[in-house]
């Protein structure tokens, strides 16, 4: 023991011992670092645990965040109804009540207000919450005016244009019989007339004549 010491002690012996030493230490860091790379290969999921957490939890905190629904296009915009009176049950009133006319076809609305004639000149009628293009002066009978160029519609065209037509109709005849009124049809040739009366012989139609 006090041997092994004294060599120890020795300046140039003391030396090389401490340059060993390091040598050692760093060549057992250089193989603790190859071990890690080696295990971070063998085990890529886990190397990527913690930034696949991160990932993740953006992901989630995206999908808590409340998706906005897109604006309606401005097609898919319904103009506003007026409101329609009630009676004491709280239904629709029977009561005509006289509204602006809704559109700005000014052919039509000339033609709505001169031929049943309308009571209310310029103005649409509103009957059991649905709206009449015109009411005929003197008696209980509510009026639909049609003034579109219905003769110059491809057959294909003519075809959908009943089918929509009919539908409405058929709707503004329950109104208009619910409230004891009678309901007529107005188009300007007997063209378009012959094609409504196909689809439905029960409607009462009439040749107003009126042109655009």
């Amino acid at each position: 023991m006090g041997i092994g010491f004294c060599v120890l002690a020795a300046p140039e012996i003391a030396l090389g011992a401490v340059i060993v030493l390091g040598v050692v230490v760093i060549g057992v860091a250089i193989k603790e670092a190859l071990d890690a790379y080696e295990l971070r290969h063998a085990y890529p999921e886990e190397s990527g645990t913690s930034r696949g957490t991160k990932v993740a939890s953006r992901e989630a905190e995206a999908q808590r965040e409340p998706k906005l629904k897109p604006e309606p296009a401005a097609q898919d915009r319904q103009p506003p109804v007026p409101p329609a009176p009630v009676d004491r049950t709280g239904r629709a009133s029977c009561e005509p009540v006289p509204v602006p006319h809704a559109g700005e076809d000014d052919p039509h609305n000339e033609c709505a207000d001169k031929f049943p004639p309308n009571r209310y000149p310029g103005m649409d009628v509103l009957v059991g919450g649905v709206r009449f293009d015109a009411l005929q002066v003197g008696v209980r009978k509510l009026w639909e005016i049609k003034t579109h160029r219905f003769d110059l519609y491809s057959d294909f065209v003519r075809d959908r244009e009943i089918e929509k037509e009919i539908k409405q109709l058929e709707a503004e005849r329950r109104a208009a019989a619910a409230c004891g009124y009678q309901f007529v049809v107005g188009v300007s040739t007997q063209i378009h007339k012959d094609a409504l009366l196909q689809a439905d012989q029960s409607l009462r139609v009439v040749v107003t004549g009126c042109r655009r």
